[in-house]
């Protein structure tokens, strides 16, 4: 029987070493996987590359990373919920690219399915286009993208069993599932794992194929990235 779970967050990240590139599951703080990120902190490594449509915030998510110097190149989509992100930005001290938030999905999807590069139309005439080749398609300019290259995909999940089939809860079904099988080693966390065959396969999102290790997550914060209330009358 496939059996891809491993016992620890320590096992999972196992070979994650400095100036690597990671995929990193999410969109805002919904369906980061937060155990990952926490156990890169812990591992200090430096130099990383993360792609991931936003930094997380300050104190949280991604943003535990930028506070110890620990990223040296950002690509995102989005920087406006992480002042840190910013200022390092800003400042010259993190490499940044941002690019369109479909191009960044799609990136993510081609290096799943094994394409090297396609062609969109996000981008042409701006400074995303600088530097890449163009072409005429039905009358329309496209320019070429390349598919991501990642070492190491982090994503987070609700349910999943042993041979890593996932299934995503709600809007954590964001950026995890176009990056399962985009980089050399998938690690999936999730906050239910289950025998092989508890999941029913017609509600199952990704299959297992794309998953080489799964742990059960110790425990999810799910912040809010931003609150908002009524005030009483």
């Amino acid at each position: 029987m496939i059996n891809k779970k491993v016992d620890n967050i320590q096992e999972a990240l196992e070979g994650v070493t400095d100036n690597m590139t990671f995929l990193v599951g999410g969109f805002g703080l919904s369906g980061i996987p937060e155990n990952a990120i926490a156990e890169l902190v812990n591992l200090d490594v430096k130099g990383l590359t993360c792609i991931s449509n936003n930094a997380g915030v300050d104190d949280f998510g991604l943003g535990l990373l930028l506070q110890k110097r620990q990223i040296k190149k950002m690509i995102s989509s989005y920087v406006g919920e992480n002042e840190e992100f910013e200022r390092q930005m800003l400042s010259g001290e993190l490499e940044v690219e941002l690019i369109p938030q479909g191009t960044l999905a799609e990136r993510c999807r081609a290096a799943q399915a094994g394409i090297p590069a396609f062609y969109t139309p996000a981008g042409y005439g701006t400074e995303v286009a600088e530097g890449k080749e163009s072409r005429e398609f039905n009358g329309k300019m496209y320019i070429l993208e390349q598919a991501f290259k990642a070492d190491f995909a982090f994503v987070k999940a609700w349910k999943g069993d042993e041979a890593g089939n996932l299934i995503f809860k709600g809007t954590a079904r964001n950026f995890n599932p176009v990056m399962c099988g985009a980089a050399k080693i998938t690690v999936a966390e999730v906050e239910e794992l289950v025998p092989l065959g508890a999941l029913d396969p017609n509600q199952i999102h990704i299959p297992g194929i794309f998953v080489q290790r799964i742990l059960q997550g110790e425990r999810y914060e799910k912040r809010i990235e931003q609150r908002t209330v009524r005030q009483r009358n």
